[in-house]
């Protein structure tokens, strides 16, 4: 049986740890890999981490630095940015990480993520799509390079081939909820729910524990992940790591079918 996931996403450019608001103006919070010994502690459920300008500077992934991060990890991690190759799943996968998270490099060449997971196994590869609702008709598009380029297909078309594809996994991240803290865009996240079979992923927006139970209780089986939630603290939005203990999970669990 899936089970629902709470999931930390931590964001990185040039090797520190950062927090952005609609995709810009990334403000430096701390170093990443003292936020994973710290999510350790706290038992998290699983690790997302991005490195934001990779793709955007066209250069590869660290792998010095997932290295790093993987040999700190007690937690299954997934690592996502400048990912353009199956060579390159399969190296960060050796590195010991979980999950290759792809994005720009799927949408360019979907064969990547057909590669990518005869080579690791459909379970590991993931594809993140950066979604922003348009202004005028109010019809969701799916962009790239941090949220500049829009290349005219929706989520759910696009969605739906990356699971025929291979991909095990779809994150959805909303460009116009990032770092908001206002709650995650439900009607974004049941369009693709409704679309696919394979496992679904949020990201963008929880503000709070009570936007990560709406999600849950609506959707069930489904990865909520959340930066600023669990990065910042406060009205005045201290930096402090946190996350729910087993007590406060067990309150947002308890109106689904996974507590009795």
């Amino acid at each position: 049986m899936l089970y629902p996931r709470i999931i930390p996403c931590l964001l990185v450019k040039d090797k520190g740890l950062v927090k952005t608001i609609n995709f810009k103006n990334p403000k430096y919070v701390g170093d990443p890999i003292n936020a994973v010994r710290i999510f350790n502690e706290k038992e998290v459920d699983e690790l997302m981490v991005i490195d934001i300008n990779a793709t955007s500077e066209k250069r590869e992934p660290d792998y010095r630095m997932i290295e790093h991060l993987a040999a700190e990890c007690r937690m299954p991690l997934a690592y996502g940015g400048g990912v353009t190759t199956s060579d390159q799943v399969q190296r960060i996968i050796q590195l010991g990480v979980e999950k290759v998270a792809i994005s720009s490099a799927a949408i360019e060449n979907p064969n990547l993520v057909t590669d990518a997971a005869e080579r690791v196994g459909n379970q590991s590869v993931v594809v993140v799509l950066d979604v922003k609702k348009r202004l005028l008709g109010g019809r969701y598009e799916v962009f790239t390079h941090n949220g500049n380029k829009a290349i005219g297909k929706g989520p759910v078309e696009l969605a739906i081939q990356m699971e025929k594809l291979g991909a095990g996994e779809i994150i959805i991240n909303s460009i116009d909820h990032d770092g908001m803290m206002k709650g995650y865009d439900l009607t974004l996240v049941e369009k693709i729910r409704d679309a696919i079979n394979v496992p679904l992923t949020v990201l963008g927006g929880a503000g709070s524990l009570d936007d990560i139970g709406q999600l849950i209780k609506k959707f069930g089986a489904i990865g909520a992940a959340a930066g600023s939630l669990f990065v910042f603290k406060g009205i005045y939005k201290a930096v402090l790591i946190n996350y729910p203990n087993r007590i406060e999970k067990e309150a947002i669990f308890k109106e689904s079918f996974y507590i009795s």
